[in-house]
């Protein structure tokens, strides 16, 4: 769906920037981008700088500020605008269970959440508007932020370019690492899932009803 490397080959690194800000930015500051890729951007960014196509600094420095501004938008549209979604009815775009699975992990974890939030899928697009819900002081949000930010939409990008350069021709199994990359954003969560007896219970007896409806 967004082919990074297709729109760079076609049209240059300048639209390769922009697409890649406005992915990051729209899925960790917009309540419906949260079914963007980020993880699987971030990553094939950094094999394309890898290969002369983008320049690491500056992809690290775009990435970076969308992600941080991304964020704070977030937080500035949950803390004026955010309550009113417990009262919004489910849509494609926007799901209550999103807001209110953020809401527990950021009850869970406090402040670190900020900085986890960047590595797990919807809550990284819901923690900040969470973040805003609660209240959070916003100097410590900003903080919290760039740290996961640079983290993440530095870190990321970063790990791709040195393997585009330690291992040849790795953009041929692009596919699966992208897969990797996204499994392995989304093992935090399942492990919170699984973790405890009584959540197994309940996801066993979840899988049940749902194989009986189906039949």
């Amino acid at each position: 769906m967004f082919d990074l490397a297709h729109l760079v080959t076609l049209y240059g690194a300048t639209a390769g920037y922009a697409m890649l800000a406005g992915i990051i930015f729209a899925e960790t500051g917009l309540f419906f981008g949260f079914f963007l890729p980020g993880d699987s951007i971030l990553f094939p960014a950094g094999l394309l700088a890898s290969q002369g196509l983008l320049d690491l600094t500056t992809l690290c420095i775009i990435a970076f500020i969308a992600a941080v501004t991304g964020n704070t938008v977030g937080y500035f549209f949950g803390k004026h605008f955010g309550k009113r979604l417990f009262t919004k009815d489910d849509s494609f775009f926007f799901k209550k269970k999103h807001i209110q699975q953020a809401h527990n992990f950021y009850q869970k974890h406090g402040g670190e959440t900020v900085i986890l939030a960047r590595f797990i899928p919807i809550i990284r697009t819901f923690g900040p508007i969470v973040a805003g819900i609660s209240d959070m002081n916003l100097t410590r949000f900003i903080i919290y932020s760039a740290i996961g930010g640079a983290l993440w939409a530095i870190g990321v990008p970063i790990a791709g370019f040195y393997l585009g350069k330690f291992i040849p021709d790795v953009d041929k199994f692009l596919l699966p690492i992208i897969l990797l990359v996204i499994l392995l954003s989304i093992l935090p969560g399942l492990i919170e899932l699984v973790k405890t007896k009584e959540r197994r219970r309940k996801l066993f007896a979840f899988v049940l009803r749902h194989k009986k409806n189906t039949k």
